[in-house]
């Protein structure tokens, strides 16, 4: 019989990773806490109709990589995809929308079913940040500002390079969509089949198409930027100026957009080089019409979120856990002293392991096994003695010490 394994895009974190991972989540979590961000967790099941409504039926996520299915009592249910619909959809039945403006923060596992591979998961951690009921340029310029100094706490920013586009207001995105229209529908036998029935059905969603041959055709399409009234160049200049007063170095990218009817004026990116094709660390913008497309009251908002899973790719080696101590009780009486030994340790704050079983040759290779600093050796005459004897396993050095003294003799050498 074969051995189960992990489902494929499923991965097990284990020690290290694990460390790294809550350090990114922490790390983010900190920062976003010194702009007044609130954590918020949602469910990872939600009703198939939040992400309906919000990314849409043409839309990718939703057509192939949902993960969807009927519960006990034949409601759609489907694991989350991504953070900000779940955010939206709790403002929503919370009643939140009487403490704007609102900051929120959350992290956690999604699901979404894409081809596995390097930084790209079935399922993968994200953390994102959401603010919202403020139209104001300076809520875009404060949520690209923290993502900046999340990555700045993360010791990657050297890494990550921001992209920044503008996709303007209705007004700018209607006109820009009758020519893009105009102009698909002179090239529809070059568009991919899910691009001629996005075509009809909501043509922006087009620009997100990863097919080369759709790609090939989108480089000779209209751009955004040519079809941008003045309130929409006015919100975008002002948006840049904020930046640059911030000492953010940011690049435009044209190509840079959000097919989703909800996105308007501020697109943002960073990416880097440093981990092959998925080069997207975090991403977002502004969605003034997400919650309102959910049969919520009219509500601005503009958030981003980071991909985990890649972070860990990139973020330096961290600074070791601290080694801890290995009680090696010897005989039956130290075996009854070592539960309570150790449970004093850790209360002074010491890391300490007890050797369950076996001879003292066994149970000083358990020591070293998990790089234990000490050896507190516990036998009959130590317990007479009201002593204990600790082996420095770093220099072989061995010392009586009291057992009232232990810990602060251990705390010293730490």
């Amino acid at each position: 019989m074969s051995h189960l394994q992990p489902v494929r895009g499923t991965r097990d974190l284990i020690g290290g990773t694990c460390r790294r991972f809550r350090h990114i989540a922490r790390t983010a979590a900190d920062t976003a806490a010194l702009y007044g961000f609130e954590e918020i967790e949602t469910p990872l099941l939600e009703s198939s109709a939040v992400f309906l409504r919000t990314l849409g039926e043409t839309s990718d996520v939703v057509s192939k990589q949902m993960y969807v299915f009927q519960d006990r009592g034949g409601d759609e249910i489907t694991l989350r995809p991504e953070g900000t619909a779940g955010v939206a959809r709790a403002f929503i039945s919370e009643g939140l929308g009487q403490h704007l403006p609102l900051k929120l923060f959350y992290a956690g596992p999604m699901f979404r079913y894409e081809r596995p591979q390097k930084g790209r998961y079935r399922q993968f951690q994200q953390f994102g940040v959401e603010l919202l009921g403020v139209d104001s340029v300076q809520a875009d310029i404060e949520v690209i500002a923290a993502a900046a100094r999340v990555l700045r706490a993360l010791k990657v920013d050297h890494l990550a390079k921001l992209q920044l586009n503008t996709i303007g207001d209705q007004e700018s995105r209607e006109a820009y969509r009758r020519n893009l229209v105009a102009y698909l529908r002179g090239h529809v036998a070059e568009l991919s089949e899910d691009s001629r029935a996005r075509l009809e059905k909501n043509p922006l969603r087009i620009l997100d198409s990863k097919d080369d041959g759709d790609r090939a055709t989108l480089r000779n399409a209209p751009r955004f930027e040519e079809f941008l009234n003045e309130a929409s160049k006015a919100f975008f200049a002002r948006l840049q100026d904020g930046l640059s007063g911030l000492g953010l170095a940011f690049e435009i990218d044209p190509l840079l957009v959000r097919g989703l009817d909800y996105y308007c004026h501020t697109v943002f990116e960073f990416t880097t080089d440093a981990i092959g094709a998925q080069n997207a660390l975090l991403a977002g913008g502004r969605y003034d019409g997400l919650i309102k497309s959910m049969g919520g009251p009219p509500t601005p908002g503009v958030g981003w979120a980071a991909g985990t899973d890649r972070l860990e790719l990139v973020i330096p080696e961290l600074t070791p856990a601290p080694r801890p101590v290995s009680i090696v009780p010897l005989g039956e009486a130290a075996e009854r002293e070592a539960p309570a030994l150790g449970e004093r340790l850790r209360a002074a704050g010491l890391r300490v392991d007890i050797g369950y079983g076996g001879n003292m040759s066994k149970r000083m290779k358990r020591a070293d096994k998990i790089g234990a600093r000490a050896a507190v050796i516990l036998g009959e005459a130590e317990l007479a003695k009201g002593v204990a004897q600790i082996k420095d396993l770093r220099q072989g050095t061995q010392r009586e010490v009291a057992l009232a003294d232990l810990a602060k003799e251990l705390a010293r050498d730490d």
